[in-house]
């Protein structure tokens, strides 16, 4: 995985989590969703990226 996309995955999912802890603060349920879904989208994408990098070592590709 290229060390561009690791970052943005990374940053969606620490986005998120900002987003889950300012929405638990303020009441906002709305924000607390959307935080989770967006710490969900970073690791699901960091994820796929991981496992498509197995692949590519182990054909040798």
């Amino acid at each position: 995985m290229s060390a561009g996309k690791k970052a943005k995955h990374t940053a969606t999912a620490a986005k998120g989590k900002i987003e889950e802890a300012t929405g638990k603060t303020v009441g906002n349920e709305r924000l607390i969703a959307t935080g989770k879904m967006d710490q969900v989208r970073g690791a699901t994408a960091q994820a796929g990226r991981k496992a498509e990098d197995a692949l590519k070592n182990a054909t040798g590709h």
